[in-house]
């Protein structure tokens, strides 16, 4: 049993970029001294979440891939820490007894594992966008019938979610994501046809994992955050809004009726939206660079140009549509990215399998059950590797 005085966590995705940032402020906040985990999970990379779950004492440990669970098993042989893998050592991991549960676990494979946390009452700190983009009904039901809160880890949901005064919200007027344009802002449409998976990973600002980064450079990042936006927020689509800020200090805005514009600046630093999630209602004490704004000097602003980047208008295609509508873009999305990444379809034809998909599909629009979003994303993903070839 836990001791009063430490928290009792769990991290599902501990050795992607979110999970290690999350570690990283865990440890600076005073590790094993003032947490205990309670799971920790990842993917392929064994010889790290070993060492994670030693480091931090974890009372279980899951990779998602079976095929790896004697490796890590052997790796952590002789600690005492349990050993588990695929979806239903994930489920397991989700379910074990820890009172916030980071969910960082990239794409639908996710879904399953912060739906069970949510639902024995967990508090969730989101970092996973499918959770609310595939299922955003389904899952912000779940956590209020579990009892939990839901926390946003997302720089522009958490920025949000910190200037969003809940008194006020009848007085919200809109949404404002801010984006950085990624790597290709001020490309002509015929140059983004070349682009290669290393100059698209490659992120002006943020530190992120390869998937992210990529899903960033096509804005198809921003689109997903619009569905978020739409589900955690209770805004209407046309309540949300899409300005292109290249300096990524303004991380996100909110705009009352009385024309007051509330925004949250910081250095673009993932650890200052986790601290906040770990530690709220409070404000731990992070490292992380402080604005100095006279070397800062300016900020800019432009619209988001949607030839070029056509995942804005998808994301509202999906909004306005409902129901599965959000598993639908995202699963086809997550294929046409995997195809990208292998080099079998180009940056620009992402977003064109996707409105393919989105168009064939565009008939599922009803009641959004747990059964019918894993259907809709499993015919998603078939249709577009049929396109694909």
């Amino acid at each position: 049993m836990a001791s009063p005085e430490r928290r009792r966590l769990s991290i599902l995705g501990s050795t992607g970029s979110i999970g290690i940032n999350t570690l990283g402020v865990i440890a600076h906040l005073g590790g094993r001294d003032a947490f205990e985990i309670a799971a920790l999970t990842g993917n392929g990379n064994i010889g790290l979440l070993a060492d994670q779950a030693r480091r931090f004492g974890a009372d279980l440990a899951v990779t998602a891939d079976p095929r790896r669970y004697g490796e890590l098993k052997e790796a952590l042989a002789g600690t005492g820490i349990a050993v588990a893998a695929g979806n239903s050592g994930l489920i397991e991991a989700a379910e074990r007894d820890a009172d916030w549960v980071m969910a960082a676990i990239v794409g639908t494979a996710g879904l399953m594992p912060t739906l069970a946390a949510a639902r024995r009452g967990a508090d969730i700190a989101l970092a996973n966008k499918e959770c609310l983009v595939s299922a955003g009904d389904l899952f912000v039901d779940a956590v209020r019938e579990g009892g939990g809160r839901l926390i946003p880890v997302d720089s522009e949901h958490n920025a949000i979610f910190q200037v969003l005064e809940e008194r006020q919200r009848a007085a919200v007027e809109r949404i404002v994501l801010t984006a950085s344009g990624g790597p290709f802002r001020t490309y002509p449409l015929e140059r983004m046809r070349d682009v290669t998976v290393e100059t698209a990973r490659a992120h002006p600002n943020w530190s992120m994992g390869l998937k992210i980064s990529i899903d960033s450079a096509s804005m198809f990042n921003k689109a997903l955050e619009m569905i978020e936006a739409h589900h955690l927020f209770r805004v209407a689509p046309e309540q949300i809004e899409v300005v292109v800020h290249p300096q990524s200090v303004i991380h996100s805005m909110v705009g009352y009726r009385d024309g007051s514009v509330l925004a949250q600046l910081g250095s673009p630093d993932m650890r200052t939206a986790i601290g906040y999630a770990l530690a709220y209602p409070d404000r731990p004490a992070l490292p992380v660079a402080r604005l100095d704004f006279a070397r800062l000097a300016r900020l800019d602003f432009e619209a988001p140009d949607e030839v070029r980047f056509p995942a804005l208008r998808l994301a509202r295609l999906a909004m306005a549509r409902g129901g599965v509508q959000g598993a639908v873009l995202n699963g086809a999305k997550e294929t046409a990215l995997d195809a990208f990444i292998a080099g079998r379809a180009g940056f620009l034809a992402m977003a064109e399998i996707v409105e393919e998909v989105m168009e064939r599909l565009g008939h599922l629009k009803g009641a959004a059950g747990l059964d019918d979003i894993v259907e809709a994303d499993a015919e998603a993903r078939r249709m577009a590797a049929g396109l694909l070839g």
